[in-house]
C-alpha cells in the first residue's frame, strides 16, 4: 500500500498523523468491517432466496453513505481507491458477490476509512497521532455499531 497516500488521507480527513505501524491496524479494520457487512448482506440475500449478494443487501447506514460520498471527493486528490481495491478483501462466503457489489467494496472501504479517521476526533478532539489505545477504542465503537 502507498504509505504516502495513507498518511495524506488521515491528515486531510481528520488532521491526524499516522505512520507505517498504523497501516496494519487500518488494513485489518477495513477487512474485518467489510467482512461484517458482507456477512449481513449474505443473510439478506439468503432471506430473499438469492444466491448473489447485491449492493442493496449490505447494511449501509445514511451516515456511512455520506462518508462514502466524502471519500469519493477526497479520493480525487489522494488516489486511495486503487489501494483499497487490494485491501478490501473478498472473504469466502456461502453466496457470490454480484459485479456491482464487488465494484463498490473499495468505495465502502473508503467510507469506512473516513468514518474511522473522524472517530478519532470524537474519542479525543485533541488527538494528533492516535496511539494503540485510541485505535482500540475506535474499533470497539465500530464493533458496537457494525
Amino acid at each position: 500500500m502507498g504509505i504516502t497516500q495513507f498518511e495524506r488521507f488521515f491528515r486531510r480527513t481528520a488532521s491526524l498523523d499516522v505512520d507505517k505501524q498504523d497501516l496494519k491496524r487500518y488494513s485489518n479494520f477495513i477487512n474485518h468491517k467489510i467482512y461484517d457487512l458482507l456477512v449481513r448482506g449474505q443473510a439478506v440475500a439468503g432471506a430473499n432466496d438469492r444466491d448473489i449478494i447485491e449492493p442493496h443487501d449490505l447494511p449501509i447506514t445514511p451516515g456511512l453513505q455520506v462518508d462514502i460520498y466524502t471519500f469519493s471527493k477526497l479520493d480525487e486528490l489522494i488516489g486511495l481507491h486503487s489501494i483499497l481495491e487490494h485491501i478490501a478483501g473478498r472473504p469466502p462466503l456461502d453466496r457470490a458477490l454480484s459485479d456491482a457489489t464487488e465494484s463498490c467494496l473499495p468505495r465502502i472501504g473508503g467510507g469506512l476509512s473516513v468514518a474511522l479517521a473522524r472517530s478519532f476526533k470524537v474519542i479525543d478532539p485533541t488527538a494528533k497521532n492516535p496511539a494503540t489505545r485510541e485505535w482500540e477504542r475506535a474499533f470497539q465503537l465500530f464493533n458496537l455499531l457494525l
